[in-house]
């Protein structure tokens, strides 16, 4: 059976095929070899009716009555031809310029008479040697990308809900990010800074966007299975020491990196550390959930100065103040809990227990300082070895 998209986009390059285009139109669209020739059409004839509403414009005012017709068929024919390709899932960039100058003769071209051209008319500036038609690969859509696969609520916080659905082309599981309608001004604007945070960090640990949707005021990103806390919840009787010892090292590369871009995350916890879960029992840990983080250099912040975050470090009494110190606080209870499966920090002396000991001392001058001494640390841990691939 025929595919009804690609005999649409048959039809489309059929219409344009017995109709030449001079060199200096196909010339700009040489390296689009499907389409180029419909754009260069296109092209031409806009420049052609553009040139003579600028004379005219200059002139009589009065642009010809059979001109006036061929103009609104072209620019249904413009629409119908982008139209097609929007359907086929090609995105092609018209010029704004020329878009812009269609909206402007659109309203006083008359299909019988003539038209006037209205006194205060601008000139088009008339492009000759460059493209007004892109269409750049990395925007074409793949065809299965019409359809609209169904969404699956999985998360919900105070900001945003979270949905799950499944690329029909690949089949892999993404994620969507969908700020609450209710949302302040601030609260969206913090939920967009959010994304482009995310969006300039680039690291195995640090869950991965990839574009925003103004439209709706959400974004995609990478799928992942579990939350720390249900991660360990549901496995600590099985949980070995060197898999506990390999997610805690995940954890805190992902936590270094931050850091090392300046940012800190001010609001790390047992629900924002996810995971990507394998079938061999490997998982992958992911940081998540960026929207109260801060560049640690600057005295700004995108938050009110009251207290927030899921674990509080009781020694902050201002949380403008926030700093290295006070994330190391929380980065040893979540190290408590992969290694002991309890939401509390560990007071035992042992190893584990000395370094989230270290991590949330009284005295702030008495916690890790960076996050790569406390990373040593962790290396340096003597657990059993049991081959697991977690």
């Amino acid at each position: 059976m025929a595919d009804p998209v690609e005999l649409m986009l048959a039809d489309l390059t059929g219409r344009y095929a017995g109709t030449p285009a001079p060199e200096a139109f196909t010339r700009l669209y040489a390296d689009d070899a499907r389409f180029g020739h419909v754009f260069a059409s296109l092209h031409q004839r806009l420049n052609e009716h553009f040139s003579s509403i600028n004379d005219r414009a200059k002139s009589t005012r009065h642009y010809w009555a059979e001109s006036s017709r061929q103009m609104l068929a072209l620019i249904e024919e413009l629409d119908d031809a982008l139209g097609c390709l929007k359907t086929a899932g090609f995105e092609v960039v018209f010029a704004d310029g020329y878009r812009t100058a269609i909206d402007r003769c659109t309203p006083w071209l008359s299909p019988s008479g003539g038209s006037a051209v209205p006194e205060d008319f601008e000139q088009i500036r008339l492009i000759k040697f460059e493209p007004v038609f892109a269409r750049p690969e990395t925007t074409a859509r793949l065809k299965a990308r019409r359809a609209t696969p169904p969404l699956k609520m999985v998360g919900e916080g105070s900001y945003a809900i979270v949905y799950s659905f499944t690329d029909p082309d690949y089949g892999i599981r993404f994620a969507v990010k969908r700020a609450k309608k209710d949302l302040d001004e601030r609260d969206l604007h913090r939920f967009k800074w959010e994304f482009e945070v995310l969006k300039g960090l680039k690291h195995p640990y640090i869950v991965e966007v990839y574009r925003y949707d103004e439209d709706r005021n959400e974004y995609m990103m990478e799928y992942c299975d579990e939350t720390l806390r249900s991660y360990i919840a549901r496995r600590n009787g099985e949980l070995r020491p060197d898999a506990r010892k390999r997610i805690a090292l995940q954890f805190l590369y992902g936590i270094n990196y931050i850091h090392y871009k300046n940012l800190l995350h001010r609001d790390v916890s047992l629900q924002n550390v996810m995971l990507k879960v394998y079938g061999d029992g490997a998982v992958l840990v992911k940081l998540s959930d960026f929207g109260l983080v801060k560049d640690h250099a600057s005295d700004f912040t995108r938050t009110s100065t009251q207290m927030r975050g899921t674990i509080r470090d009781p020694s902050l009494s201002s949380f403008k103040d926030y700093g290295v110190p006070n994330e190391v606080y929380s980065l040893g209870f979540v190290l408590s809990y992969i290694f002991t499966g309890r939401e509390a920090l560990k007071t035992t002396n042992d190893e584990v227990g000395r370094i989230v000991q270290k991590c949330a001392a009284n005295d702030t001058s008495q916690r890790y300082q960076r996050v790569a001494e406390l990373i040593t640390d962790v290396e340096r841990l003597v657990v059993p070895a049991t081959g697991s691939p977690a």
